[in-house]
């Protein structure tokens, strides 16, 4: 009776109103008619589109994006503490691995905000035509960074230019590799016209021009373009641009050296925001990472995730310096036990070397720290304010390197490779290398300047050496490769079971 009664109440409130007075809009709730309305709202979404890329879940730079795009490499191990992580870096993975398909998520997640924010900057009140040029540049370069990661990861994939308008719109079929590479080109060739040289201090971390050129450099890398690859890359040694190899390698990877003059584009982290950094996009998520703390060794609060594999250590001892020492990009990118050693305060004899391997990871650890419980804030968080740096200058020289190289122009390539070598303290190389003798060099700097970079799997891929150099190592689960299959992951049996004109990888 008494609910017969509130509805009796409620029915008569409704009828008695006037058709003028009823509100039709929740003002509650955020709809495209009601969100672009100023400058604000479209940083904002730039912003949402750039946390994307640390999100701890699926961000290629986050913490599982960076397991999974380092874990299947021939320098890398993923132990089983994380079972559908563990099957990555063993060729044991299905079609519902976690990781995989949050990475396959998240890209289409920022593509749909990119895609939002290219369709809807034309409309703000008052926004200067210049400023519609560069946030369009923005919003482009981001959605062909994640359709370069995708690419890389999944081959052909569907592609989504537009904002879907009704539910078929969501179901397309997937673009040939070769389509989607061309996408990736034209977006960033487009980013590049429009993004400016700098920002402010305050808007530090935000694409620019060099980062579009440089990214688009790497497409046309990964597709043999050698040409322009050469001329793309090229524009970035020279001005208006000033990008130099910092002296010390190892501050490439520590905190209080981010955004230097080798940074091309760097994914923004700090330890601030929420206290929970797997919370999701919501007030209580750190902006910070947990790479570190998740690859840091137990004796200092880590999870001790990964491990580099010893085929890397003995890689770092081919050739020694000038001197007579050590490569010093091995010091600042893994730590052993050599006279004097210590990690996090400590001797590093305090640390167990659990997998059977030689080392323990360095690069972009907060080894300054007693221990990897805080970040920089004191917070027990677990979150690192150490940027991942997505595109350093290093790579753009050795891109170049093998540009020039596989167009047959050796000699020019020497002074680019020259570069990093000299910040190595290496010797300078004869003269009169052959073309397969500069690839062999290339191939050899490659996996020891970007160890840890998200760089090693995909570069043998390319190179077609994938089974080759995972059977020549001592990769745990390398028996477990198949080539053509695990090249790329599976696309998510999700999408397979969601859209009917999705069609499986080959060998899945």
């Amino acid at each position: 009776m008494k609910k017969i009664m509130i509805l009796i109440i409620a029915v008569a409130f409704i009828t008695s109103c006037k058709k003028s007075t009823l509100e039709l809009v929740n003002p509650n709730q955020i709809t495209t008619a009601t969100y672009w309305k100023t400058e604000t709202d479209v940083l904002s979404s730039l912003g949402a589109t750039y946390g994307l890329l640390r999100d701890v879940n699926g961000g290629f730079y986050g913490v599982r994006g960076v397991e999974l795009s380092n874990g299947r490499g021939d320098d890398f191990f993923i132990r089983n503490d994380v079972a559908s992580l563990y099957q990555l870096s063993t060729f044991t993975n299905t079609p519902d691995n976690g990781p995989a398909n949050d990475l396959f998520n998240d890209c289409y997640r920022a593509i749909f905000r990119a895609n939002q924010i290219l369709e809807n900057v034309g409309k703000i009140p008052g926004l200067s035509d210049q400023s519609k040029v560069a946030y369009t540049a923005e919003a482009k370069f981001l959605r062909g960074l994640n359709y370069y990661i995708l690419v890389i990861n999944f081959g052909d994939v569907p592609m989504h230019l537009k904002v879907p308008i009704t539910k078929d719109d969501y179901f397309v079929a997937k673009s040939p590799e070769a389509d989607v590479w061309k996408q990736v080109k034209q977006d960033l060739t487009d980013a590049a016209a429009g993004l400016p040289l700098t920002y402010p201090a305050q808007w530090i971390g935000r694409a620019t021009k060099g980062a579009a050129l440089g990214f688009l450099g790497k497409a046309e890398v990964y597709t043999k373009d050698w040409a322009n690859a050469e001329t793309t890359l090229k524009q970035l040694t020279t001005s208006p641009f000033n990008y130099q190899l910092m002296p010390n390698y190892g501050d490439n990877f520590i905190a209080t050296k981010k955004n230097n003059q080798e940074s091309v584009f760097e994914i923004q982290l700090a330890d601030v925001g929420g206290t929970n950094p797997w919370s999701g996009e919501n007030a209580n998520e750190a902006l910070g990472v947990t790479n570190a703390q998740e690859f840091a060794p137990s004796e200092v609060a880590g999870w001790f995730e990964i491990s580099f594999t010893d085929k890397l250590f003995n890689e770092f001892q081919k050739e020694k310096t000038l001197s007579n020492a050590i490569d010093p990009r091995m010091f600042a990118t893994m730590i052993w036990n050599y006279p004097g050693a210590t990690f996090y305060n400590q001797p590093f004899s305090n640390f167990k070397l659990i997998f059977g391997y030689s080392s323990l990871v360095k690069k972009y650890q907060n080894y300054m720290q007693n221990n990897e419980i805080t970040g920089a804030s004191g917070v027990s968080d677990y979150t690192s304010s150490n940027n991942e740096r997505a595109l350093r200058y290093a790579d753009v020289l050795l891109l170049l390197t093998e540009s020039l190289t596989m167009e047959g122009k050796v000699t020019e390539a020497y002074p680019y490779l020259k570069q990093i070598r000299d910040r190595a303290q290496l010797a300078a190389l004869p003269a009169g290398f052959s073309q397969d003798q500069m690839m062999a060099e290339i191939r050899h700097q490659r996996m020891i300047e970007f160890a840890r970079e998200n760089q090693r799997f995909y570069d043998l891929k390319r190179w077609g050496l994938l089974k080759q150099e995972i059977t020549n190592s001592d990769k745990v689960g390398k028996q477990f490769y198949v080539p053509g299959k695990h090249d790329l992951f599976p696309i998510p049996q999700s999408e397979i079971n969601a859209n009917p004109k999705m069609t499986q990888n080959p060998n899945w």
